[in-house]
Parts: structure tokens; sequence; C-alpha cells
């Protein structure tokens, strides 16, 4: 595959409202972000259960396809598949943007492969896609306070205090997916992992 490829970017979360501002949705919100960094609207996809948005970053730059699942997480991977076959996206460009109890909240990391830290929507991905090579952007949301269970913890929207900074952060997390897009993964690190 040759570097004239477009890159597809998953943003993993769940359909409806419910949902929206759950810290599980983080991805859907930086996806939404990049779409209109790009003057991108999403409508749904016909090829996929999803809804997805095109558009260049920059004058004549690389092509983006920035999708959102309607499975729900744990089904994320087929939808993924299919637009990764339809528009002949190798999966070194293939970005999950999804969030991350192991960093802390505040944080934005990038990497390429790994395992999925329990994640469902990674490990639907890793399997539909059958490998796990694809770069992550991982929004930290930090470990649940006490003894509350993880699951509930990801499907509760972010604190008061969170949602200060929330703006900031899906922001910050827009430029890390565009950083790895232009520059690559290590780039990316270098420049966004020092605070």
């Amino acid at each position: 595959m040759s570097d004239e490829s477009p890159w597809l970017v998953v943003g993993l979360g769940n359909p409806g409202k419910e949902y929206a501002r759950n810290r599980h949705n983080v991805g859907f919100m930086v996806a939404d972000l990049l779409a209109s960094r790009v003057g991108a609207k999403f409508g749904r996809a016909k090829r996929a259960q999803a809804e997805m948005a095109e558009g260049r970053l920059g004058f004549g730059g690389p092509k983006l396809v920035l999708m959102k699942p309607l499975t729900y997480m744990n089904l994320s991977g087929a939808p993924v598949v299919s637009l990764a076959q339809f528009f002949k996206v190798p999966v070194s460009h293939v970005i999950a943007v999804h969030d991350e109890l192991d960093v802390p909240f505040g944080q934005v990391r990038a990497k390429r492969g790994g395992g999925e830290g329990g994640h469902n929507g990674l490990r639907s991905m890793s399997k539909s896609l059958s490998s796990k090579e694809y770069a992550r952007v991982r929004f930290g949301i930090g470990r649940p306070p006490g003894r509350q269970d993880p699951a509930d913890y990801v499907l509760s929207d972010f604190s008061g205090a969170e949602r200060k900074e929330l703006e900031f952060l899906v922001d910050r997390a827009a430029d890390v997916v565009e950083a790895i897009v232009l520059e690559g993964v290590e780039w990316a690190q270098n420049k966004y992992h020092g605070g």
C-alpha cells in the first residue's frame, strides 16, 4: 500500500443521546471535532453500520475517513472492517480514538499495537481486523473512584471538574490524531507525551 492510502479514524463510543456525554464516548467527541476541522458532516454510511464523514487534512493533504460505529462498543469491529475494505485502508492507516482507564484524566497518549486493556471496542476491532497493529489515541479517563465498577464508571458522564477541561482535552486528542496522520506515531508521542 502506498502512503496515498486514506486514513480511517475510528471514534469509539455508543450511539444514542443517553450515552453522548459518557466517558466511554470520547471517541465520538474527537471524531465530531475532526469532522468540523476538515469541514465535513457526518451522515449514515451506506456500506457499514456507522456514521461517516470524509475530508482532507489541509489543502491537498491526506484523505481522512472519519467514522462512528453505530453497533455499540462491543461490536465496533465489523463496521470498521467494512469501511477499511471499501476505502482500501491498510491496518497501518487505521486510528482508534478511545477512552483509557490506565491513563490518568488529563493525558492523551498515542501508540501503535499492543493489548486492548479490557476495552471491548478495541477487542472487537483487533478481532475483526485480524491485527492489533493499528494506531490508538488513548484518552485518559483514569480509574474509577473507590470501589465503583469500571463498567459503570465508563458509562457515566464526566464530573463537573472534568467537564471544565474536556473541551481542551478533546482538542488535544484531535491534534494527536492529525500528528499521527501527518508525522507518524513516534513523532506524536515525542510531541504530546510531555504532559
